[in-house]
């Protein structure tokens, strides 16, 4: 299952990339074929809902976090 997290993570940076580049009109959907560039787009959209709903009902610290000191 780890692996089908980091690929999908791999993907939604590729899917946001993409965005910025599409901003300046040189998205990923410019240069390659029309069904290649569809099943990507596919592929990050089904890899954002992995992201979403994986990560459901888990508590996580933010990394490198020093604990929060109380202010009295």
């Amino acid at each position: 299952m780890k692996t089908i997290r980091k690929i999908a993570w791999i993907l939604v940076i590729i899917g946001g990339l993409n965005w910025g580049l599409e901003s300046f009109g040189q998205g990923i959907g410019n240069f390659l074929p029309d069904s290649l560039a569809t099943t990507i787009y596919a592929l990050v959209g089904i890899s954002a809902l992995i992201e979403i709903f994986a990560g459901k009902g888990k508590k996580t610290e933010p990394m490198d976090m020093p604990p929060a000191q109380s202010q009295m």
